[in-house]
């Protein structure tokens, strides 16, 4: 799909450009709702500005692939995807906030209730109504953040006095270590899941995110809802990502120069060269998304982007606005003043990036900065 775009400055003002795929992630969501048994739903979250890389563009493409069910954090970031997918079914994955009730049924979007106070409210809504709202119940099967207990949920799911008219349209749960899936608490959630939704089985059950529809049908339930994936990233680390990238950050070459054996580069004097050295200078750091985590020292490797094929790690601390790379390696005409180095694509995938800088690829996403060029279009 093509979307227009206006940046609100030329390009060559940009210290560096964004591509975004759109129908990467199309084609992501289609390669994961194949995982599902026909019975099942794909639906998408999309929170967080869809990982980064832009809520219009994202839920468009999605759209258009065939998602109908979408999950985002927040109400504000509902009532903005309302605006944009009117007859989408829309889920608020932080539940319902005291005094917002009004503002779900406005805008046609349902809460995950995370709490008996949420299942109260909810309740007594629908009462006063003498109807039932559509609304999804969260039971907590371990990971101990938002959730009915299972007794909690188990007491309240049969007690009409409570509920009232309510019928939830969905029953979901979320997997603790589903990147690691031979980890024992997938299988234990998995089996309370089962048992405490029992009861229950006309309701749609959902339990699966990214990692959850790779991990095999036991998981998938009515609905799946990947994130992660969708936007190329690793939802299982011990395998690999049979995902298409969706984003691929480039950063503007300002200077290159050389640097003597011995001397240091970069805040803190943290790395040293350990031989004669030539070093780009590129115009991005951590204000642009690019994490300081990711720096190199002598005692340890930083990250690396990409000049034309050739790897140019990075050389010292990762700065607010500027990243140094050790080009000794790559040859001349690949460094002219100017040119555009890829810090993170297709040969730079971000699971690799987040290895060095000891986070998830999560935070890459929806860390890149609005100081880049934004470019939808295929990332070749």
């Amino acid at each position: 799909m093509s979307l227009t775009y206006r940046n609100p400055f030329p390009s060559e003002l940009y210290g560096g450009r964004l591509t975004i795929d759109p129908d990467a992630v199309a084609a992501n969501w289609t390669f994961l709702n194949g995982k599902l048994d026909s019975k099942a739903e794909c639906a998408a979250a999309v929170k967080a500005d869809a990982y980064g890389i832009g809520l219009k563009a994202a839920t468009a493409a999605l759209y258009q692939a065939g998602c109908r069910t979408f999950f985002v954090a927040v109400p504000t970031e509902a009532i903005e995807l309302r605006a944009l997918l009117p007859d989408a079914v829309i889920y608020v994955l932080d539940g319902l906030f005291p005094g917002t009730a009004g503002h779900f049924l406005e805008h046609h979007i349902r809460p995950v209730l995370g709490s008996l106070a949420e299942l109260q409210d909810w309740a007594a809504l629908c009462k006063s109504a003498d109807r039932s709202f559509d609304a999804a119940v969260h039971v907590d099967t371990g990971i101990h953040r938002l959730g009915l207990s299972p007794a909690e949920f188990s007491a309240a799911m049969s007690d009409r006095d409570l509920l009232g008219p309510v019928v939830p349209s969905l029953i979901m749960s979320h997997l603790a270590c589903g990147s690691t899936p031979d980890h024992p608490m997938n299988r234990r959630q998995l089996e309370l899941f089962r048992e405490v939704t029992a009861p229950f089985a006309d309701v749609p059950r959902s339990l699966a995110n990214s990692a959850g529809v790779l991990m095999g049908a036991d998981y998938h339930f009515d609905l799946a809802r990947p994130g992660i994936a969708l936007y190329g990233g690793k939802a299982i680390e011990t395998a690999s990502n049979p995902m298409k990238p969706v984003v691929k950050v480039e950063a503007r070459i300002m200077i290159v120069r050389d640097v003597p054996e011995g001397d240091t580069i970069g805040y803190g004097a943290r790395q040293t060269a350990r031989r004669p050295l030539r070093n780009a200078v590129v115009a991005a750091g951590y204000a642009d998304g690019m994490i300081r985590r990711a720096s190199s020292t002598d005692e340890r490797p930083g990250g690396f982007a990409m000049i034309g094929g050739h790897k140019a790690p990075i050389l010292g601390r990762i700065s607010m606005d500027m990243i140094t790379l050790d080009v000794t390696d790559v040859p001349e005409h690949l460094l002219r003043r100017g040119a555009l180095v890829e810090m993170l694509g297709p040969t730079v995938a971000a699971a690799d990036l987040a290895a060095y800088a000891q986070t998830i690829d999560y935070e890459y996403l929806t860390s890149l900065g609005r100081r880049f060029e934004r470019v939808y279009g295929p990332l070749t």
